[in-house]
């Protein structure tokens, strides 16, 4: 493991820096860390997804994820008769950039830290967040996400930490969410973070706890997939089913999202 010093107080002495990003080079997102998303992908979601520098680079030692209103088209399309969404638009209005570790690095427990200016505007929906490294292929009972940070762009003054569980039996522990009041998240930086154990997942904005979510009261119903390995995803949607609740406004295009450092770090 990685020694690191750090003067966040949540960072107890028995963590370790195992994993990081401080995108100190110029250009592509590091291959070995960062992998893409391409084309249409989820919840109905506007945009396109690229691995063009147009949409995602590092430059000024930040990583920049970059939204555009612009005509692309869709390689997956078909028909506009076919029965799945992704091949029957045959083409997107929008281009942005979505980054995962998954195949590269996985984390079990741990603390998880973004530094992070989102971009503004209706219909944007920025949002850092995890996947169970199986999640494709598990049984129900074993799938899991955490949404470390979501900013849904038409309430311009929260964020939103979830976990998603979704499992078989009762349906009101399938979903927890908090939402939360922030101060100006598009000029300045935040640190969106979770502190995730064997017994608990902590929500944290600056280093305060605003949500705690706790393993013993999903264990009923066995419901419980956060032990096993996750990977992290940074993405900007546009519209979809959260995100395009109230719309898109298209006079905020070119968005940026700028990110500082993403961090890893886990007891010894």
């Amino acid at each position: 493991m990685i020694s690191c010093k750090t003067n966040h107080a949540y960072i107890e002495n028995s963590y370790r820096l195992v994993w990081s990003d401080e995108f100190n080079d110029f250009g592509k997102p590091n291959p070995e860390k960062w992998g893409f998303e391409n084309g249409f992908i989820r919840n109905l979601e506007k945009q396109y997804y690229t691995e063009r520098l147009k949409n995602a680079r590092i430059e000024n030692g930040s990583l920049i994820l970059e939204t555009h209103k612009e005509t692309i088209k869709n390689e997956a399309f078909i028909s506009q008769d076919a029965t799945n969404w992704k091949e029957n638009w045959q083409k997107a209005a929008y281009t942005s950039a979505s980054l995962t570790t998954k195949g590269l690095a996985h984390w079990t427990y741990g603390i998880i830290e973004v530094r992070a200016k989102l971009p503004k505007g209706a219909g944007l929906w920025p949002a850092f967040w995890m996947l169970n490294e199986n999640y494709e292929e598990a049984v129900s009972s074993k799938r899991g996400e955490i949404d470390i940070m979501e900013h849904l762009g038409f309430d311009r003054k929260s964020i939103i930490g979830s976990v998603h569980l979704n499992a078989s039996g009762n349906e009101s522990y399938q979903f927890q969410s908090k939402k939360i009041q922030i101060k100006n998240p598009y000029d300045e930086f935040h640190v969106y973070a979770i502190r995730w154990t064997a017994k608990q997942i902590e929500f944290l904005l600056d280093g305060k706890i605003y949500q705690t979510i706790k393993r013993k009261n999903y264990n009923q119903h066995n419901q419980w997939p956060f032990d096993q390995p996750f990977y992290l995803k940074l993405n900007i949607a546009i519209g979809g089913i959260s995100g395009g609740k109230k719309g898109i406004d298209d006079t905020v295009f070119p968005q940026k999202m700028v990110i500082d450092y993403v961090r890893i770090y886990q007891k010894e």
